[in-house]
């Protein structure tokens, strides 16, 4: 089943409920069942793109049809993710077919000769001109310092960019500034779940684990394993499968790749990974590799992915490079891009991500933002009202928890598909405010320095 045929199903259950329905009870009412977070998933695209909209609050939340005579016939545009990442033609191939629906694509099993065949400093998923652009985005000023210098110096922001994004990429909803206030307030958000709580604080913990042993984390057993165990913490229905490999059959969500089943292969074939991975010389390739072969033999019961993410990391700690935080990576694009992987055993979809996110994290550690292209058109449309936000919080000396709670009373103003990238955006800007750049937003020094003391100390 594809994804506009989900949002047909999605659609036509809720008009059947012109007083709304709770997740529970659409879940039951759908015509073809559909996973629980997949469902959730489809409600967000199905109201960022102003065809549902939301009443209540944490888990009394109520879904309506935006109008109830409304068609799909306008979801065609949904039918593939949107993206605002450029796709070589390739990756563009690759998009067609894994957009195809479900039924219609040959189930497969997970192919040996994949991993095998590759070939260290031999085989290269990245081209030479690739690897060289990754170089100038990557280089900082600690490359000939200890490992982990540059990680070290970023930490504070790399713990909430990382443990934000990858937890998103999972359709986490917490927010930016949500996240900040977690990691460095320890204040969970009273609106979202604890799993979503656990799972943001369980980055972090896996984040400064890789920082801190930057001697000791390498591809190597004891690194893949502990980081396992430190993402799964408390999310897995059996709490003794962290940080083990998997000994039972899995499956893949919407997916026609059925992975490996035989415990004694996953073990070869995990080792054999860690072998390889560990034998690449660039730290680019050695990045990329972990983030396509990781996932695609699936060798833990969850958190595939979120291993893969981190563990993509340990080159650029060990080589002082930029890390890879997945910024602005948009989460439909992405599953593509590694079903791409998982069912045709093809990179390139997910090499485009994978180059586009690089150049968009080391931008954002360097601060060079003038590289980033043409100016935000987001930005751009809603420049007073994003002024307008932070100015009024800085002028009010407002803390973390009363800025999220303004922010998202601010962004109820705007049309329903632009609130979430509203909030994304004035959190961006808080997060981003100093001394040299405040005056943009028309605050005055006394202002700025009773709000910049009020936000550092709570």
């Amino acid at each position: 089943m594809g994804l506009k045929d989900e949002l047909e199903i999605i659609i036509a259950a809720l008009k059947s409920f012109p007083d709304g329905a709770s997740l529970e009870v659409l879940n039951e009412f759908l015509s073809v069942p559909i996973e629980k977070r997949t469902l959730q998933r489809r409600l967000k695209k199905l109201k960022e793109n102003n065809f549902v909209y939301t009443k209540g609050g944490s888990h009394a939340t109520r879904y309506f049809v935006k109008n109830i005579d409304q068609t799909l016939s306008k979801t065609e545009k949904l039918d593939e993710p949107q993206t605002i990442i450029p796709l070589s033609q390739d990756g563009k191939d690759v998009l067609d077919l894994v957009s195809s629906p479900e039924t219609q694509r040959t189930p497969v099993g997970y192919e040996r000769s994949f991993l095998e065949n590759y070939r260290p400093n031999i085989d290269s998923y990245l081209s030479n001109e690739e690897k060289r652009k990754l170089g100038e985005w990557g280089k900082t000023k600690d490359e000939n310092q200890p490992a982990g210098t540059y990680a070290r110096e970023i930490l504070n922001r790399l713990l909430i960019d990382l443990s934000w994004n990858s937890s998103r990429l999972e359709g986490n909803t917490y927010s930016l500034l949500d996240t900040e206030l977690l990691i460095h307030e320890g204040q969970a958000a009273n609106n979202k779940s604890a799993k979503e709580t656990q799972m943001i604080l369980n980055h972090k913990e896996a984040i400064e684990f890789l920082v801190e042993s930057s001697n000791e984390a390498d591809f190597n057993r004891y690194t893949i394993l502990n980081l396992h165990a430190l993402l799964s913490n408390n999310l897995l229905p059996n709490p003794a499968a962290s940080g083990r490999l998997r000994t039972f059959g899995a499956g893949i969500t919407n997916s026609a790749f059925a992975p490996l089943g035989i415990p004694q292969l996953i073990e070869d074939f995990f080792n054999l990974i860690l072998e390889k991975a560990k034998q690449i010389e660039n730290p680019f390739e050695q990045a990329f590799f972990i983030l396509v072969q990781l996932p695609y033999l699936q060798p833990f019961d969850d958190v595939n992915k979120r291993v893969s993410r981190l563990a993509a990391n340990l080159p650029f700690n060990q080589h002082n490079l930029a890390p890879l935080s997945f910024i602005d990576v948009p989460e439909e694009i992405y599953v593509k891009g590694m079903l791409g992987i998982y069912e045709l055993n093809r990179i390139e979809l997910f090499k485009d991500v994978f180059l586009w996110a690089y150049e968009r994290s080391a931008l954002r550690y360097a601060a060079i933002r003038q590289s980033l292209g043409e100016p935000d058109p987001f930005r751009m449309i809603y420049r007073e009202e994003i002024r307008g936000a932070v100015g009024h919080i800085v002028m009010n000396a407002m803390g973390k928890a009363e800025a999220s709670n303004t922010v998202k009373i601010e962004a109820r103003k705007l049309p329903d598909e632009d609130q979430v990238k509203f909030i994304e955006v004035v959190e961006t800007e808080l997060l981003d405010l100093h001394e040299g750049n405040f005056v943009r937003y028309r605050i005055k020094p006394s202002e700025f320095a009773d709000w910049k003391k009020r936000w550092d100390n709570p």
